[in-house]
């Protein structure tokens, strides 16, 4: 390593800068402005894996954004690892809160402040300055490595999924990793090995076929908000669990080595919930807040409109009324399975006097979980220790990354969710920000990590 750290040491300066650059790119993908820019920071992430000595470099063109792909395969009867990032991110808005242009990065107190800093450009760049690091040094990796980076991971990666199916070949390996997601704190590792999965629906509820007075009309015909208000109020008890019929038959029980570590987690609820602006948190009866967060299903209302909603009054009786839920799953519960649970349910407890629909919105995912005992955790566990001095915690995530189930369900492998964003990173927030110190220590973890695999 003393070759690797003398030459990361001396870099340093080059590859902050080189962060810089890819930070210059307005990667919007929800946003059809930036299309141009989108297209250019492919070809930037392209010139990236060139530059650091990869081969296969390839540009795919989708319906949507480009992915791109690189590899090294030179390493034979050793293990393959396939490493994921995004270089797409989120709207900036509003961007009157931002301290400096978002496109424009600044330096400051050790951070690079700039969107797409932690999620995902920062990330992604550690993993290529980490094997660039190990071909410059040594001429060679001591694993195979392939990447694919996408450009539309921040609305949905629509097109992901079929490419996967079609390129299993190019994809093939023996593990994933992924870092797009978050350290515990400053200089403390964190390993995420829960995932939950995702559903998404909405739901219209159809009265009259206009909107009605509601002096002359009310009393003589079902309002479709007070008939939507009812019928969302029943999907939950006063303890906070879901009362869908079967909703919790593929709830695995929790698991007791994950229960134990996590009550010895260094969470202070009272804090958590004081940046909230909350005092009381609420939940299923009988868990804790993590484990609600992490190990327990959930169903969410998202949206919820109808009728007037300018200034002052109007007295209608609106004519239709919809709302927008989510499910966040649990090993075993399957998607489609728990979306059928659901959508029956409405549709019995529906009452004739109107009519209803609901429909499956696109996205979402299934959930994830990493055994405990997998040896390649257990690499990422010592090479991060090595790295920051601090045992790694293991932590469940409540949201989902349906890449890593796509990972699991189309190429039979097992994700590394190694994050190194800090949680004052405010990514999707204004003035997104990347700590400097944790990307270059976690450029040399990552370095143990492929040395360790």
């Amino acid at each position: 390593m003393e070759k690797l750290l003398h030459h990361l040491a001396s870099s340093q300066q080059a590859r902050e800068e080189q962060l810089a650059d890819y930070l210059r790119f307005a990667s919007v993908s929800s946003d059809p402005a930036c299309r141009d820019a989108m297209t250019a920071c492919a070809r930037f992430t392209a010139q990236l894996l060139q530059e650091a000595g990869l081969q296969a470099v390839t540009l795919h063109e989708t319906a949507g954004n480009p992915l791109v792909t690189a590899s090294w395969r030179l390493a034979p009867n050793r293990p393959t690892v396939l490493i994921y990032g995004h270089y797409d991110v989120q709207p900036v808005d509003p961007l009157e809160l931002w301290i400096s242009p978002p496109f424009t990065p600044r330096w400051h107190n050790d951070r690079l402040f700039a969107r797409g800093a932690t999620d995902d450009k920062g990330q992604l760049l550690m993993h290529i300055q980490a094997v660039a690091a190990l071909l410059r040094c040594h001429g060679t990796l001591p694993v195979n490595v392939v990447f694919l980076l996408e450009g539309e991971e921040e609305i949905g990666s629509p097109n992901l999924p079929a490419f996967i199916r079609e390129h299993r070949d190019l994809l093939a390996a023996d593990l994933a990793v992924v870092s797009d997601s978050s350290m515990w704190a400053e200089k403390q590792p964190a390993i995420t090995v829960l995932l939950r999965g995702l559903v998404l629906l909405e739901i219209t509820l159809q009265g009259p076929n206009r909107d009605l007075h509601s002096g002359t009309y009310g009393g003589a015909v079902a309002n479709p908000l007070e008939v939507l208000a009812r019928l969302l109020a029943s999907l939950k008890d006063g303890q906070g669990r879901v009362t869908v019929p079967g909703f919790y038959d593929q709830v695995l029980p929790l698991p007791e080595a994950f229960r134990h570590q996590w009550q010895q987690l260094p969470f202070d609820e009272k804090s958590y919930l004081d940046a909230l602006g909350l005092t009381t948190g609420w939940g299923e009866a009988g868990y804790s807040l993590l484990e609600r967060t992490w190990l327990r299903p959930t169903l969410e209302i998202n949206g919820l409109w109808g009728g007037y909603n300018g200034p002052g009054g109007k007295t209608v009786l609106p004519a239709q009324a919809h709302a927008k839920l989510s499910m966040r799953l649990v090993p075993d519960q399957d998607p489609d399975s728990m979306a059928e649970r659901l959508c029956q349910h409405l549709l019995a407890n529906a009452p004739e006097t109107l009519k209803i629909s609901v429909t499956r919105i696109p996205g979402g995912g299934y959930p994830v979980a990493i055994p405990l005992d997998w040896p390649p955790l257990q690499a990422a566990r010592r090479a991060l220790h090595e790295s920051f001095g601090q045992e790694p915690l293991l932590v469940g995530e409540g949201a989902s990354i349906p890449v890593v189930a796509d990972f699991a369900k189309l190429l039979g492998l097992h994700t590394l969710l190694i994050g190194f964003g800090l949680p004052d990173a405010n990514t999707h927030s204004p003035n997104e920000s990347l700590h400097l110190p944790t990307f270059h220590t976690g450029i040399v973890s990552l370095i143990r990590l492929l040395q360790s695999l």
